[in-house]
Parts: C-alpha cells; sequence; structure tokens
C-alpha cells in the first residue's frame, strides 16, 4: 500500500462526489485524480522526473495543492512542501539541500521566483496557471505508482537548533500508518467534511486536513479568507464542515465571534501548539462542540497523541497515544520512568520517520533504539495522560510554527556591529509567541533597531523577526560562559 494507491481506491468509490469545497466551486475526486495524473505525464515527459526524485510546492493555500501533491507521488516522486512565507534565500537553502530541479509554484510568488531563477539557473517552474483542465483530463486517468511502504514519500523540513532546517524523511508507510490511526481516534467516516484554514504546506494539515479526509472518502472545506473569523464560520455552515483542526489562537478568535445556529461541527482538535487553558474554557461556554488537544511533530508524521473524543478530556493534557502508536517518558539513558516522574517524551511507532535527509549524525541523535526522541519534556499520570511540562529543545511556536532562536541569531550576528545576539520568546496573546532580541555592539559600534530589524526582515519569514530589539552592554553568562536565556526572559516581563 502507498499514497497512490490508496488515494485511487477513494477515487473508485467516490468519483463523482466532492472531494474539495473552495468558495462557490467545488472540485471532485475525479477532477483530482485528472490532474494530478496529468502532471504526473509532464513531470516525467519534460523534466524526466524519476523515482525518489525530489520535487518541491511552494505555493499558498489553493486546490491545485493537492493535485500537486498526487501528481509528485504519482510519478514516484518525493513531495516536498515548502513554508510559502519562507524568504527566497531560506527556499534556496531548502532547494539546494534536497537536490530539487523542479518546483510547483504559482505567479503570486512575484519577485521571489525570479530571485530563485537567478540563483538556481538550473531550477525548473511549474506554475500552477498551466496546469491542465482536469475536465479534459477525465479519460485519462491513471493513478498508479510502484512505490513501497518504505520508499520516501514526503520531506518535511523543520527548523534546526543549528540554524539551518533538518529535512524530516517520512515514507508512504509512515504517513499510511498515521493516517490509519487518525482515521480510527476521530472516528473519520465518508460524511466527514475537514476545514482547512491553516497552511497547507504544516505537517498537521498535511495528515489531518488533506490526506485523512481524502484517503476515508471524506470532503475538505478550504477556507478562502479567515479574517475576519465569521468568515470560517459562514463557509463551515455553507459547507457543512464536520470537524476543524487548527491551533489555539484560532480558537480564541471564535471564541468572540457570534455562534451561527445549528453548527454542523461535531470536533474541534487544537494542534501545533500548546492549547492555553484559558483559550479553552473560552471557547467551550460558548461552543456546543469538544475542543479537545492534540499533540504530535513532524518527525512522527506528525500526529502522536489525543484526548480521547468522547472523554474524559483533561485541560493541559495531550491526551493518549493514538492507536498504534507508543508513548514512553524517558531519562537521559534512555530508562523507561514510572508515573509522574518527569522526562523526555519518547515515540515508537510505523508512523516515527526514517531519518533526517542526509544528517545522520542528527538522525543518531533523534532516533535511539526504535525510539524518537521528541525533545519535548514533560510526564504521564496514572490515568495514562500525558503532559508536557517545557520544550528542552530551545523552540519558539510562532502561529504554531516552529522557530529556533540560533536561526535568528545567526542572521543578527551578520549585520554589521554586532558583537553578541541572544533570541527568547515571550507570551503573546494573538501569535502564542514571540521572538525578541538581545545584541551587544562590537567596541565603538553603535546599533540601530530599525536598520537591523530590517535586515533580518529581507533574511528570514516576517513571523521570525523579532518584535524588538533590545541593547545590552553585555549578556548574562554563567560560569562556563553559556548564555542564560532565563535571564533574558525575565528582562522582557
Amino acid at each position: 500500500m502507498n499514497l497512490v494507491s490508496a488515494f485511487a481506491r477513494s477515487v473508485d468509490q467516490n468519483a463523482a462526489k466532492t472531494a474539495l469545497f473552495w468558495g462557490d466551486s467545488e472540485y471532485s475526486y475525479r477532477d483530482f485524480a485528472a490532474q494530478s495524473g496529468g502532471l504526473a505525464r509532464k513531470l516525467h515527459r519534460d523534466f524526466h522526473v524519476q523515482p525518489g526524485d525530489r520535487v518541491g510546492i511552494w505555493l499558498k493555500n489553493c486546490p491545485e495543492f493537492i493535485s500537486a501533491l498526487f501528481g509528485i507521488l504519482n510519478a514516484g516522486g518525493v513531495v516536498v512542501p515548502i513554508n510559502n512565507f519562507l524568504k527566497p534565500p531560506e527556499v534556496e537553502y531548502i532547494l539546494r539541500d534536497a537536490g530539487i530541479r523542479v518546483l510547483i509554484t504559482e505567479q503570486s510568488m512575484g519577485d521571489a521566483l525570479a530571485q530563485l531563477a537567478s540563483s538556481l539557473p538550473e531550477l525548473h517552474f511549474v506554475h500552477i496557471n498551466n496546469f491542465d483542465d482536469p475536465k479534459q483530463l477525465a479519460g485519462a486517468v491513471n493513478l498508479s505508482c510502484s512505490r513501497t511502504a518504505s520508499d520516501l514519500a514526503v520531506i518535511i523540513y523543520t527548523s534546526g537548533t543549528t540554524g539551518r532546517p533538518k529535512g524530516a524523511m517520512l515514507t508512504h508507510g509512515n504517513l499510511v500508518h498515521n493516517v490509519d490511526s487518525c482515521r480510527q481516534v476521530l472516528e473519520a467516516v465518508s460524511f466527514d467534511r475537514f476545514v482547512i484554514l491553516l497552511p497547507m504546506f504544516h505537517s498537521f494539515m498535511l495528515c489531518v486536513g488533506i490526506l485523512l479526509p481524502l484517503l476515508v472518502g471524506g470532503s475538505i472545506v478550504l477556507i478562502k479568507s479567515v479574517h475576519p473569523p465569521k468568515n470560517i464560520l459562514q463557509e463551515i455552515m455553507q459547507h457543512g464542515a464536520t470537524i476543524l483542526p487548527a491551533i489555539p489562537q484560532l480558537f480564541r478568535a471564535l471564541a468572540n465571534a457570534p455562534v451561527p445556529p445549528n453548527l454542523p461541527l461535531r470536533l474541534c482538535i487544537s494542534g501545533a501548539a500548546p492549547l492555553p487553558r484559558e483559550i479553552q474554557k473560552e471557547f467551550s461556554a460558548k461552543f456546543p462542540v469538544p475542543l479537545i488537544e492534540g499533540y504530535g511533530l513532524s518527525e512522527a508524521s506528525p500526529v502522536v497523541s489525543l484526548n480521547p473524543i468522547h472523554g474524559p478530556w483533561k485541560t493541559g493534557s495531550i491526551g493518549k497515544p493514538i492507536p498504534d502508536v507508543e508513548v514512553s517518558v524517558q531519562n537521559e539513558a534512555g530508562e523507561h520512568l514510572p508515573d509522574a516522574e518527569v522526562g523526555e517524551i519518547c515515540v515508537r511507532g510505523g508512523n516515527v520517520m526514517a531519518g533526517y535527509w542526509n544528517q545522520p549524525d542528527e538522525t543518531a541523535k533523534t532516533l535511539r533504539n526504535g525510539w524518537l526522541l521528541t525533545g519535548d519534556v514533560g510526564y504521564r499520570d496514572a490515568d495514562g495522560y500525558y503532559y508536557i511540562t517545557d520544550r528542552k529543545k530551545d523552540m519558539l511556536l510562532v502561529n504554531g510554527i516552529n522557530v529556533y532562536p540560533r536561526e535568528i541569531e545567526e542572521v543578527i550576528y551578520q549585520f554589521p556591529g554586532v558583537k553578541e545576539a541572544a533570541v527568547v520568546g515571550v507570551p503573546d496573546p494573538r501569535r502564542g509567541e514571540q521572538p525578541i532580541a538581545f545584541a551587544v555592539a562590537d567596541d565603538g559600534a553603535a546599533l540601530d533597531e530599525k536598520a537591523l530589524l530590517q535586515f533580518v526582515r529581507e533574511k528570514l519569514a516576517d513571523y521570525k523577526v523579532p518584535r524588538k530589539v533590545v541593547f545590552l552592554p553585555s549578556l548574562p553568562r554563567n560560569a562556563t560562559g553559556k548564555t542564560l536565556k532565563t535571564a533574558l526572559r525575565q528582562m522582557t516581563t
């Protein structure tokens, strides 16, 4: 079983059924199959894509993302979804690291595409406005590929603690496994309609928002505009959406929006960032729909645990492991800790990645005796519910997207006159967290905050740009010279 054959089965059973709602437009299973098949032929014919070749997707949310996903897989290729908020230098690194020759994108990326074309003259672009009309391809559908469960399907790039992104290698088997586990725990069936309003490049949306509904014969409601929040509710009502996966900040926004009568939702899932108790309380007081928190990471395809949909729900808990996935709390020596003892959350199962692309050392640090070391610290209670108490990794979550301070610090260090730099996260009611930078000037140098932030903005995605820069005569350090980020965080309060 691979993702293409699994999707082909859904197409055979639901050819005329609406697979995706996009405003007033509807796309059937047959439409996606036809367009995916046409793209696969184009990748073979025009660009000589071979099994195992990496092909990038750099798109904003749109129906063609799904055609691109299955088109690449149908051609035997490996999908590399790229964060559409990244700046050209960040995208270039991923393209080079993954060895991508073909990038599926759109004209609205504008000047960024020109920059990539200039720096990567060997890169070929496939624009979605040049995709074949699926209505004209309905008689030429051929969804099949020879890839096996152990073959790579997707490489998801996550920000790395070294300042460079790492590519988590997910196989066809990893993703089919995680989809089936999610199907069981969410009791997903063909009449379910899943809302997508988060970025489709995100591993959470890739599995729960795209693959799960399409492989169970359900439908997707792709939201065209998330502002204001009432637009989301209107589209949920219009298209009868039943399951809403999103991030905490979205549920806070919905809690302040008027609740329409006869809301069709049966379940809301909060993921990609911790769900604050206050948000869950506000939402639950207003909406007659369960809001349950889950946990995952790209390296686990990504879903690991979820509060049971029929309860009991424990506020502050990431719930219990989903079917066919094991979770353990371990110490540094790899010993399993008893209930209530705090250690590193570790995951084992068919959903765990094959490793990091071209990074055997990082893979060895992350995979130990079959267990994925998540870098998150927590414990299990006597009822088998897990809790995250801290993040071992020096990571921020901005709107549910991982941001590593080291990556920002590396850019700040490039600015003329900077001697030292450090970045920490501070709570933000709208974004979850925001980065704050601290900088020390070289002797005799004068640093300008506005110029420094503009410098960072030109090199990193906007959500990674610090909210402000605090200039210090020196950074607080311990006896071994390590920067005391706890002391820096105290300066922000």
